[in-house]
């Protein structure tokens, strides 16, 4: 990141711009920063002005506390400021729901698009499991014990146990560790992890919400009930994606989204 503005609490954010063309924020998920969205960030800049960022507690950028998920709509809004006031907003998985609460509260932005934000009305036991999740993930971070917080998290994803310890070995599992604070972020956006239905219905501008045909079917019903929900909104599906959506992918709609 190679550019800083300060949030209203006075918290650091660092970005960077890349392209031109219509302004659009990419906002990213649990466990990344804005580098992880870069890749796509590169995609739009055919014909957008994207700009990623490192959301609060990641990265580059700081983390006041107390937290609440106001302090990112604010930081957001420093976002919007710092590039010129006239952007759209993307948000991939929770990072979609940070988007959506953004349109929500009447943050002027365009239009808005996500990626699979993983609510889980459709999903088996999904409002037990977000509980469950809530209240171990509270309990791990409080004792300091963020490696078993990042195990949570990987299990919620349904990452296989071997797969969590191989990622325990790896090189890039210190580095999950330091953004292990940030899940605390996510699960706060995401709420009791069901559809907000009320504070969707106050997004006022256009929404497409976008899943990967290869993703669980829970997820394409969650996708299309965001799009259901909100005034404006607009449902697709990408054949072959899933959670982890290719760029070159995504990218080509997005840019026919947001510039037309």
């Amino acid at each position: 990141m190679d550019k800083k503005t300060t949030s209203r609490d006075g918290t650091s954010l660092a970005y960077h711009v890349t392209g031109q063309g219509p302004m659009v924020i990419l906002v990213s998920g649990a466990m990344s920063t804005g580098r992880t969205v870069l890749p796509l960030a590169e995609r739009l800049a055919e014909r957008c002005t994207a700009v990623v960022y490192d959301r609060r507690g990641r990265g580059e950028s700081g983390d006041t506390p107390p937290y609440a998920v106001d302090r990112e709509i604010e930081d957001l809004a420093a976002l919007l400021d710092a590039v010129g006031g006239d952007a759209a907003l993307f948000g991939v998985s929770s990072g979609g729901a940070l988007v959506l609460h953004a349109a929500a509260s009447g943050l002027p932005v365009r239009r808005a698009a996500v990626y699979e934000v993983p609510y889980a009305d459709h999903l088996a036991g999904g409002a037990t499991r977000e509980a469950t999740y809530k209240e171990q993930l509270t309990k791990a971070l409080a004792e300091g014990r963020r490696g078993d917080a990042v195990e949570l998290f990987l299990r919620l994803t349904g990452l296989g146990e071997e797969m969590i310890q191989r990622a325990r070995q790896s090189p890039m599992w210190p580095g999950m560790e330091a953004l292990a604070p940030s899940l605390a972020h996510d699960d706060a956006v995401m709420g009791d992890g069901l559809l907000p239905r009320d504070r969707l219905a106050a997004v006022s501008v256009p929404v497409l919400a976008v899943a990967g045909g290869a993703s669980p079917e829970w997820m394409h019903r969650a996708s299309q009930a965001v799009a259901e929900a909100v005034p404006q909104g607009t449902y697709r599906v990408l054949p072959g994606q899933t959670h982890a959506v290719e760029p070159d992918v995504l990218g080509p709609v997005l840019v026919e989204y947001f510039a037309g």
